[in-house]
């Protein structure tokens, strides 16, 4: 994560270049689920719970690259902690309503936390490049992992979403099997995701965002089931 600047206009620029990717994103689901919308400020609030994850990631992140030596467990647990944080970002919020009464809400409020993660995260890793007066062009091309890191966090949490979303009416017993199974594909998606790209060549690269678009497909696949499921046609 970059360090946060002391000046206003570099940080409304970052801000904005991380949130702008974001929104559109969030538009193109929510309208997926224009039959029966979930309540805008309920949304609203799972997006900035999504935003406040990352202030909680950062210490754990730092706290493991400190404690644990293996680099392959550093980008698991990595990859573990966000998702399961943004899963419990969900929960906190929507425990204690009944607002989740069908399947496609699942994936609906998991991506949008997802999105909200992504926007802050996005934002604070554009803060350094614009420091340093890099344009929009060298950060694009140079910086590609954060060309799909929005999409990342989309895809692996829509995955659990979706997974969840199947649960919805089942027994104790198959919704926690769905959860784990849905929780495990999320956490190997983001860890494989960032293995490709650590190795920092321009294959891997191009590798990696050929499988992050794939499993996008995937996703957008299982959300149409969902969508169907939930009485949206």
């Amino acid at each position: 994560m970059a360090n946060i600047t002391n000046n206003p206009e570099i940080f409304a620029f970052a801000f904005l270049g991380g949130i702008i990717p974001s929104f559109l994103w969030l538009w193109f689901w929510l309208k997926e689920d224009k039959k029966h919308p979930e309540p805008k400020g309920l949304l609203a609030g799972v997006f900035i719970l999504g935003m406040l994850s990352v202030v909680l990631i950062i210490p754990a992140q730092k706290f493991i690259q400190a404690n644990i030596g293996s680099y392959t467990a550093h980008i698991i647990l990595w990859a573990s902690i966000e998702e399961i944080i943004k899963y419990l970002a969900v929960i906190i919020l929507l425990q204690r309503t009944a607002h989740i009464d069908e399947p496609i809400d699942w994936p609906i409020y998991l991506i949008t936390v997802a999105l909200g993660f992504a926007a802050l995260e996005n934002a604070m890793f554009l803060i350094k490049p614009l420091t340093l007066g890099q344009n929009a062009v060298g950060l694009l091309t140079g910086q590609l992992r954060f060309l799909g890191s929005t999409l990342l966090h989309t895809v692996s949490s829509g995955i659990l979403g979706v997974f969840l979303g199947f649960s919805l009416g089942a027994s104790s017993v198959k919704r926690k099997i769905y959860f784990i199974i849905g929780l495990l594909l999320a956490i190997s998606l983001h860890s494989a995701f960032n293995f490709f790209i650590m190795e920092d060549s321009g294959n891997n690269i191009i590798k990696a965002l050929g499988f992050l678009w794939v499993s996008a497909i995937v996703v957008m696949l299982l959300f149409e089931k969902i969508r169907r499921i939930s009485g949206e046609d």
